[in-house]
């Protein structure tokens, strides 16, 4: 089997997820060629995926026909779960082989759900048992809601995908959460080995938006462009960078200790959002610049193409952390508020996961009538 850069990438530590599941790619020998030839090790899926998925083509027609009694979110979960059962199927050679580390497959509680614990916590447990398999990971906002399921849910032995994060401090809540559900495990006599947790930290948004902010100072003509344009395409990398210094700070010491000798994982950071926005910048820019080990990088197909084909391999996610925060002090001077632009971020992508969720639902009615024509 040819390496390349990113069996490079899995030799630093780096899982390997994708970005992206549909019902063809699950049936045509196209899953296990990505997981044998370009070193797979996950997948990951939300609602503007499936939406593209059940968009296109015929794939899904057949089933929808089958269960044309059925509302469209009970379709919905029905095809959802299918194929994210299929994925868990596909990567349980991964999942045993890795200790239980990796092959997992993600799937997402509806978007409504994020400020409400409670239905969180029972839709993740529907969700659970509809897939019916060990190494499927439930994605769960990491809203303060989000974090009181979270707890929950790890003590409940669920696996859990914590997304849409973009603060650093709100990274910090849902560590404290993992390790208080891993503590709530452990009194109840549970097996911490077999209970897994990534924490999705969102990275091209950060700069897409700090970017824009600077475009209008540069285009208000008040401050020296040059020093402008020096700060462009760097925030989102210092951001996720301090997100790992976090995290290598709070899986140490004698609190982790304690729980990591019972057999616990590390939460991992996982890098989400890696596609690159802005033509202006290499289009590997968000996986070379946090590239370490106990790291998970869950990429588009088109981001993992680039990568195998011209991506280079260095540990980078720990470098230049000064560097980060002088960018952030400089920022603050401008009058750019780093918080704020999190803060308008997690709100914007929850809208945005609630629009594609909204969308999907009317396009299965859709089809479902035009089906029935």
């Amino acid at each position: 089997m040819p390496t390349t850069p990113l069996h490079a990438l899995h030799a630093a530590g780096q899982s390997i997820w994708l970005d992206y599941i549909d019902r063809t790619m699950l049936g045509n020998g196209e899953l296990p060629r990505r997981i044998r030839d370009d070193a797979l090790t996950g997948m990951t899926s939300n609602p503007t995926i499936f939406e593209k998925a059940l968009a296109t083509g015929t794939a899904y027609d057949a089933q929808l026909q089958a269960h044309a009694g059925k509302d469209a979110w009970a379709l919905f979960e029905l095809v959802e779960t299918d194929d994210v059962r299929a994925a868990c199927d596909a990567f349980a050679g991964v999942y045993a082989a890795s200790d239980r580390k990796d092959g997992y497959v993600s799937i997402e509680v509806s978007p409504g759900s994020a400020h409400d614990a409670a239905a969180t916590i029972a839709e993740a447990h529907r969700l659970w048992a509809a897939v019916d398999r060990p190494n499927v990971m439930i994605k769960v906002p990491g809203t303060p809601e989000g974090c009181v399921a979270l707890r929950r849910l790890i003590a409940d032995g669920l696996n859990v995908n914590v997304t849409l994060l973009f603060a650093v401090e709100a990274h910090a809540r849902v560590i404290d959460a993992y390790l208080a559900g891993l503590e709530d495990r452990a009194a109840a006599g549970g097996d911490l080995a077999s209970v897994a947790s990534v924490a999705s930290f969102f990275v091209s948004r950060v700069d897409n938006a700090i970017d824009a902010r600077l475009e209008q100072l540069a285009q208000a003509g008040t401050i020296d462009a040059a020093r402008l344009q020096a700060l462009r395409g760097r925030a989102a990398v210092a951001n996720a960078k301090r997100a790992y210094a976090l995290f290598r700070e709070r899986f140490s010491g004698p609190r982790w200790t304690a729980l990591a000798g019972k057999g616990a994982q590390r939460q991992r950071p996982l890098w989400a959002s890696t596609s690159t926005k802005n033509p202006a910048y290499r289009d590997v820019l968000y996986v070379e610049e946090l590239i370490g080990p106990d790291t998970v990088n869950t990429m588009p197909p088109a981001t993992l193409e680039a990568y195998r084909d011209h991506g280079v391999t260095r540990r980078t996610v720990d470098a230049g952390i000064a560097d980060g925060d002088a960018l952030f002090r400089e920022l603050a001077a401008l009058g750019i508020s780093l918080d704020a632009v999190t803060d308008r971020l997690l709100a914007e992508g929850l809208a945005a996961f609630q629009k594609s969720f909204d969308s999907l639902i009317a396009g299965i009615e859709q089809k479902t009538a035009a089906l029935a024509k």
